[in-house]
């Protein structure tokens, strides 16, 4: 449209301008997708699991989280680089190694998220419970609203990477409080995570489960896709971030692990009914516990965040009707655990079950993004390092066993 008036017109950007501002805004959407990774593998559970194997390995566990971090990286570099460079989602991905893979790891995918998160929001029903004594289904309705605000936004993506970016932060923060005024033996930790006194493996492959298995790993990667960071080209970019999403989960957990060392070398016994509340509060009184509501509240809803996206995202490819209404699906997603908690609880024997079937997500899906490395109609001409497929391998036999392990389980439940 040309100007009538005499004003001078300001100048278009200059090309390096634009190249510069495309670079940030890939970079903003990395780091977005990192912390949506991140804080959805920081959940309720994640903050028990920590305070017990703690608890049970002192600064032992420190070898446990190292080692874990080392195969949550291999895990993720395989996952993230397959779909991004072939800017499909992973149950397209596997529709195309095996077909019928994709509808299977769909239905587990959103099973598992549908029960998880309402064990998410009983998480952020208990935070607010802490932080201001107000009863369990408020807390947990005003959680879910507060979820809900996030899909209902008109720029839904750029408010959920702002969501998790700033309580991501707000997480390590406060546990960085906690390690400071715990004063836990730093050194004896550093000297353990490379010389451990006690190796656990089984307590490895669980940290490992817990931080790139059922849909975590996927919800960063399927967050580029849907920002368009996709392809070959892309594959440094692509490779940095799923870098950062597990090394952002690992300074929480070394952190978290670090404020609870410095309790239980005090001796003072954690309380199994809430382990994580007790060693806060033991650590800094009411201030302490009023700190781990927070935490609570943070973790547990921006894991409500990532559950929600990442299930419908992987039911949108396969469903027409769930691509065309994806922010509702979300929202009624959200709106469903909500009502099965605020109604029921907590399903047990439903839980079990989908923990169960979680534990097949990530052989099964890593298997196929493996299979996809060598497809040329799925990746083109990239050629995936021979390293990294081989420690993929390595890891779908552990995960597969970890698997069976949990499915065995059930078997001697219904016996």
């Amino acid at each position: 449209m040309s100007d009538s008036t005499n004003h001078t017109l300001p100048k278009p950007a200059s090309q390096a301008d634009a190249a510069a501002a495309s670079r940030k805004e890939v970079l903003s959407v990395l780091l977005g997708a990192a912390f949506l990774m991140a804080t959805s593998a920081i959940g309720p559970g994640f903050l028990t699991q920590t305070a017990v194997f703690t608890d049970k390995l002192k600064a032992a566990f420190a070898f446990a989280i190292l080692a874990s971090v080392a195969i949550d990286i291999v895990v993720q570099l395989n996952i993230w680089r397959i779909l991004g460079i072939s800017g499909m989602r992973a149950q397209d991905v596997a529709n195309r190694v095996i077909p019928g893979l994709g509808y299977f790891l769909a239905f587990a995918v959103a099973l598992g998220g549908l029960v998880f998160n309402i064990g998410n929001i009983a998480g952020a029903a208990l935070g607010v419970n802490v932080l201001f004594g107000s009863n369990m289904a408020v807390g947990a309705i005003a959680s879910a609203a507060v979820a809900i605000f996030i899909f209902l936004n008109k720029e839904m993506g750029k408010t959920m990477d702002k969501f998790t970016k700033i309580l991501g932060f707000v997480m390590i923060s406060l546990v960085l409080f906690m390690v400071l005024k715990t004063q836990p033996p730093v050194g004896l930790a550093l000297k353990e995570s490379v010389l451990p006194s006690t190796i656990d493996w089984m307590m490895v492959l669980t940290l490992v489960g817990g931080t790139v298995g059922g849909y975590i790993t996927f919800s960063g990667a399927h967050r580029i896709i849907d920002a368009g960071i996709t392809g070959q080209d892309k594959v440094k970019q692509i490779s940095y971030g799923s870098v950062q999403g597990i090394a952002i989960t690992g300074i929480m957990r070394f952190l978290l692990f670090l404020a609870i060392l410095g309790v239980v070398v005090m001796g003072k016994p954690l309380d199994p009914a809430n382990p994580p509340a007790s060693a806060f509060q033991l650590g800094a009184g009411m201030i302490g516990y009023k700190i781990f509501g927070v935490v609570l509240w943070a973790a547990a809803v921006t894991s409500v965040v990532g559950a929600s996206y990442t299930s419908i995202s992987f039911l949108q490819t396969l469903f027409k009707n769930v691509k065309q209404y994806q922010r509702w699906w979300i929202v009624g997603f959200i709106v469903a655990s909500t009502t099965i908690f605020t109604t029921v609880g907590k399903p047990v024997n439903l839980l079990i079950f989908a923990g169960s079937i979680n534990g097949l997500i990530l052989p099964l899906s890593l298997l196929s993004m493996l299979l996809a490395a060598h497809r040329k109609d799925i990746i083109g001409d990239y050629r995936h390092p021979k390293i990294l497929t081989a420690l993929g391998y390595v890891m779908v036999a552990f995960t597969a066993w970890m698997g069976w392990q949990s499915l065995s389980k059930i078997f001697d439940l219904i016996k």
